[in-house]
Order: C-alpha cells, then structure tokens, then sequence
C-alpha cells in the first residue's frame, strides 16, 4: 500500500458526491503496519494523540529534499526550483486535506505559534467592549493566544462551558455568550484529552450571525477524521501534521479573500502577497516535503481512483470504522476495571478515551504499563481547562489513543496489562 501520487485539489463541495456511491473500504491494518519502522520495535502505541509514529515515505521525503540541491525559493537554479516545488506541493497537499485552498494554506513551527502569531494580528483591530469566546474543553493552544491578545488589548474573554458528565459541548453554551460585540469564537474540532467533536457547524452558524470569525483546532481531528473548511463552516482551520503521520510543523487554512484583508507584522523585505505574508523567516522546506508524503500515504490507504481529495475522503472513512470498532472494544474493558471512570462519554468522538482509577495514579498505570512497552501516558494533554472542569486537576489522567495502526494485538497486550496492574495493585 505505498502512497499514490498527488492528485489536482477539488473544492470541498464534490467530497459528498465522491462518497456516494463508495461502501466504506476495510483498512490493511497488517499492510499498514509494514510502513512504520517504529512499529517494529516492539511497543503498542497508544500514545497517537500526542503524535503519531511515522511511515518510511515520510522520512524519505524530509531526506530527499535535505540532500537535493535546496536553496531559498526562486526561479533561475536547480536549488531555488525545488525549494519552490516543495512549497507549492506542500499547500496543495495541505488543501486537499483541509478542503480549502492552496492560497489560503499557511505553514508555521507550530499550530500553537501561527494561532499566537494570528491572535495578535487580529487583535490589532480589537479593543475595550469587543468580546472572544473560547470554549472550556479546548487544548490550551486555542484558549491562551486568544484570552492573551483580548486582555492586551482590552477585550473582554467569554467561556463556552462543556458538560463534564456528558462530554458534551452543545452549541447553546456559545449561544449563552455571543453577543453582537463578539469578534471572534475559538472551538475545537475534536478535544485531545476526551475526544468529544462538537457541532462545529452549528456553532459557525452561530457566530456568523453575530458577524463573528470561527478559528477551529483540528488537531485532533484531522488525525482521525476529513476535515471540510466550507462543511464546518470554519474561517479558518488549523493543524499539525505530526499528528498524522508528518513531520514536526504547523499548518492553517483559511480562504485567501479574508487573509488579504489581515496585515500581519512582518519584516520590510518579506513578501506581502497571501499566504508568504504570514509565514515569518524561511520556510522549513524538508518538512513540507514531508507533509506532502504523509497526506499522500493517507490517500493511498485504500484502493480506488479519484483526485486525492475524494481519496482521502475515502480513506478517512476506513479509518473511522477500524477505530471506532477497536476504541469499543477497549471502552467496554476500561468499564469493568475496579474504580474506573471513563471521561470519554459524547455521542459522537474520536477513538481518545480518558480514564481515572479511584485509589490509583493514573502516573503508576502509565508507568507499569510502559515497563510491558505498552505506551499510555497520564496528563492532562495541555487541555488544563477540560482537565479541571472533569475534576482532575492539572494531573489529568490515563489517555488510551487509538490510531490507524492499531491493530487487535495491541489492544489485546493493553487489556492484559491493566489486568496484571490491578491483579497487583
């Protein structure tokens, strides 16, 4: 199942019709497996919601663009023409994956980097009685940059509560605090501690109407589901590609009309044209190459032709069905340990399951379980907001990530070491 060959970008609107007609293909999870060199070292990987471990085509990309000629972009040499190709190749990727436009996709360090680097520009147009609203089960990425800019400024920050014993963000928490003053509204597309996925497009809808911009954290999201910018209605939408299967960057998308109108700070020389205005310094040409190969390893998952869009639609959806079928397994496990709490309860979510023990550290889990080289981290993921609200404090607790390469026997070695933690503890 080596990756295909990148594919024109199609606009979002023909992702519906290049489902139809397609039954959802059964992922090669055996197949899949053999691209990931870190795999073989004999771990069960539990740990994706911090970052994925990454397949050979990607690491071959970051090498090949790192030992080509490779210069600042241009136009007149071998160097300056693959640095421009990695560039151009790396937002048609990113847009093909987002459902947006090559123009409108900005690469950064980090997503955490280009919000705060975006807070501050859009802030500049913000000022005393002007309103934000950022949701209580986001990463801390899409709380502080947003509340940091407003209080610099003098704007007033609004919370949008979720429902810790449900999991749970209704779209009436945003409506509660919206007014005709809200300039901006920050939500999650996925939270990485519980996994909930909000109505995002009802709350776009909500925040249009009050003449509001929507940024969406699809962090989480885009690891294990498409991700529509026009269907969530979003403004703009941001990522990490190490989250699914990419190197260490940042990525945003947004449509190019409304970047035109934002002036960021930037050096005098730097380009002013949309999106190079927002990319501040060099751009890490490797890892875009290296984000290219990951959405390309992504559309090739399963068989069947089609732009690489309706591709990647297709291979999300296999996706989603291997995870949720493995995250129910191991839900319904979770649920008969002694003590057990499982905060991962919304109707609709990511296979991310977050569990405590009463009497027990979920820090002395995580650590019996990796002494098994099973990998489960404890924490609270820097979503400190969500953590608290559920009652956990700044420790967090146990995160069970499931990703594409899970496979059964993982789960199976998981579920025989929390058996052994408890039948000692």
């Amino acid at each position: 199942m080596p990756p295909t060959a990148p594919a024109a970008s199609t606009s979002p609107s023909a992702d519906a019709a290049s489902a139809a007609g397609h039954g959802v293909a059964t992922l090669d999870v055996a197949a899949l497996r053999e691209h990931f060199p870190a795999l073989q070292g004999g771990a069960a990987h539990f740990d994706g919601p911090g970052g994925s471990q990454i397949p050979s085509a990607v690491a071959e990309a970051v090498a090949a663009t790192m030992t080509a000629p490779m210069s600042t972009r241009g136009s007149v040499t071998q160097a300056e023409q693959n640095s421009d190709a990695n560039v151009l190749a790396g937002r048609a990727a990113l847009a093909d994956l987002l459902g947006a436009q090559p123009g409108g996709v900005v690469f950064g360090r980090s997503m955490t980097a280009l919000t705060f680097d975006l807070s501050r520009t859009l802030a500049k147009d913000w000022g005393p009685g002007d309103e934000v609203v950022v949701s209580r089960l986001d990463h801390d990425a899409n709380i502080r940059p947003w509340v940091l800019a407003a209080e610099a400024v003098g704007a007033t920050v609004r919370w949008a509560e979720f429902d810790p014993t449900t999991g749970e963000l209704d779209p009436q928490a945003f409506a509660d605090v919206l007014s005709d003053r809200t300039r901006l509204v920050a939500v999650t597309g996925a939270s990485n501690l519980i996994g909930t996925r909000p109505d995002v497009a009802a709350i776009a809808g909500l925040a249009h109407d009050r003449g509001a911009l929507l940024f969406v954290d699809a962090v989480h999201l885009a690891a294990h589901a498409s991700v529509d910018l026009e269907a969530l209605g979003a403004d703009v939408v941001a990522c990490s590609p190490y989250k699914f299967f990419g190197p260490h960057c940042g990525a945003l998308a947004a449509d190019p009309a409304l970047l035109e109108t934002l002036r960021p700070d930037k050096l005098a020389p730097s380009s002013d044209a949309v999106p190079e205005r927002f990319e501040l310094g060099t751009l890490p040409y490797e890892l875009m190459a290296g984000t290219a190969a990951a959405v390309d390893f992504i559309a090739g998952l399963v068989p069947g032709e089609g732009t690489r869009r309706e591709r990647l639609v297709r291979s999300f959806a296999a996706v989603e069905e291997h995870e949720s079928a493995l995250r129910t397994r191991i839900e319904a496990a979770l649920l008969e340990l002694p003590g057990a709490t499982v905060h991962s309860r919304a109707a609709r979510r990511t296979p991310t399951l977050l569990v405590d023990f009463a009497g027990q550290g979920s820090g002395e889990v995580y650590r019996f379980l990796a002494t098994r080289g099973v990998n489960v981290p404890a924490s609270s993921f820097y979503a400190l907001e969500a953590s608290r609200a559920l009652g956990l404090g700044d420790a967090g607790a146990l995160r069970v990530g499931v990703a594409s390469y899970t496979d059964d026997s993982d789960v199976d070695r998981l579920l025989d070491g929390l058996e052994a933690y408890f039948a000692q503890a």
